[in-house]
């Protein structure tokens, strides 16, 4: 069988353009109400993408002037999706920096069992001092010590997680024995970050925990992903610089003692699609239009932890930029930037209308045809073992996408046409087997 792309559909709001909320089709309050994901859900489903995927973030992002602001808590929007669907896997993000493992791994558990076994988890580190001081602190942690945190705080979930071996349920009502009590192994964890005695108060779940995801590309972020990811999403503007993020992260993996196959790398993409070329950029355009310039300056200074008016919208960035060693925010988000900033020498007004699509991530205009090129491309190349579809305009982009794009994909051997007579898990979907509980493992099995 001809190997297979895996597809996740990244939600947000109107549409992951900063201006789609201001095209005549958008709604500008769809970012609070059910029927609007619901809608782009089955869509997803419809186009028989493996997984869909809310991000999220403890803290109110930006200036509420600019686009639809604040959202819904994912994991229970997830859980009103769960019921509304039948195949597609649920992504949440979820903070390791502003959470504490014992409430979170009982949350994603609940979803996993409420869906079927289709829960994932977007495991975060969270940058920002915004989000800091919303949890008594005057600063964010350091980037070293957040992913020391992060790891910690997953090695406790996946405790919590195996602290129910999967028969403990005896349900005996003959003997009056409902529970196994030596099939339960409280984690009775002292670490540096956590204190957790207890096993969790929800049974093992149908995938044993949820598929982990991983989002960060900075070198303490590969690394964490090659001990702990199972999906990685990332952002690369070039073939050549997805093919060896691809490359690196596989060997990472290998070199981590895991199976390179069990980690799925899915650079992101926003596609604009038109009937023609130049109806795609027409769209393109219009998008790029309506952005408020102000609004992207005040972005990029942000990111690039540079003082208020110290960019000019008509020149390049400045040649003094802090250097990526005294980033403790996004790195690697800022590192792509930079890059690309010099790369094609864009003045800041250019470098906000290329990031206004996805902030980063690969934008790409033309043709269903152009659109399903560019995708088998990379894929086949090995750039990306599938790819986070990011709709510039929402529903209207992943509308597209499904009807027009997908066609092309599955006549060329590379999408599925259907999911099959049976549900699977999102951890079948993505080719994972089902992780042995650590307390029963035996040699040979995943632990």
């Amino acid at each position: 069988m001809t190997r297979q792309l895996h597809l996740n559909a990244f939600l947000m709001n109107t549409g992951h353009h900063e201006a789609s909320w201001r095209l005549p089709e958008s709604d500008p309050h769809a970012h609070v109400e059910l029927d609007h994901y619901v809608r782009l859900a089955r869509a997803a489903e419809r186009g028989t993408f493996d997984s869909l995927f809310l991000a999220d973030g403890p803290q109110l992002w930006g200036n509420v002037a600019q686009r639809p602001a604040g959202a819904l808590e994912p994991l229970t929007l997830l859980t009103a999706l769960a019921t509304a669907t039948e195949h597609i896997g649920l992504i949440a993000t979820a903070s390791t920096s502003y959470n504490s493992p014992y409430n979170l791994a009982r949350k994603f558990a609940s979803l996993d069992i409420i869906s079927g076994g289709r829960a994932g988890w977007n495991i975060v580190t969270t940058a920002g001092a915004e989000a800091a001081r919303n949890f008594g602190l005057d600063a964010e942690p350091a980037h070293a010590e957040r992913y020391a945190r992060a790891a910690e705080f997953v090695e406790v979930a996946l405790k919590l997680w195996d602290s129910w071996e999967d028969d403990a349920i005896v349900g005996d009502k003959d003997a009056g024995v409902w529970g196994d009590d030596a099939k339960i192994h409280p984690p009775r964890h002292q670490g540096t970050y956590f204190s957790v005695e207890g096993a969790l108060n929800v049974p093992r779940s149908p995938q044993g925990y949820p598929l982990l995801v991983q989002a960060g590309s900075s070198e303490d972020g590969k690394r964490f992903a090659a001990r702990y990811a199972e999906a990685v999403f990332t952002a690369q503007q070039t073939l050549k610089d997805a093919q060896e993020f691809y490359s690196d992260l596989k060997a990472r993996t290998r070199d981590a003692g895991r199976d390179p196959e069990h980690i799925k790398v899915l650079p992101g993409i926003v596609p604009v699609i038109g009937s023609t070329e130049a109806e795609a950029r027409a769209a393109e355009q219009l998008l790029e239009d309506h952005i408020v310039h102000t609004h992207g300056v005040a972005n990029l200074e942000r990111l690039l932890q540079l003082p208020q008016g110290q960019l000019e919208l008509d020149a390049e960035l400045p040649a003094d930029l802090p250097s990526e060693d005294s980033i403790e925010g996004a790195k690697s988000r800022y590192t792509l930037v930079v890059e690309l900033a010099r790369r094609e020498r864009l003045t800041v007004r250019q470098l906000i209308g290329r990031l206004g699509g996805g902030r980063g991530h690969l934008t790409f205009a033309g043709t269903p045809e152009q659109v399903a090129d560019a995708i088998e491309r990379w894929f086949t190349l090995g750039a990306a073992d599938g790819f986070n579809i990011m709709p510039a305009v929402l529903p209207s982009g992943l509308d597209l996408f499904v009807d027009h794009v997908v066609p092309i994909l599955r006549a060329r051997g590379l999408l599925r046409a259907e999911y099959g007579p049976r549900r699977t898990t999102l951890r079948e979907r993505y080719g994972l087997p089902r992780p042995a509980n650590q307390y029963t493992a035996t040699v040979g099995q995943l632990v």
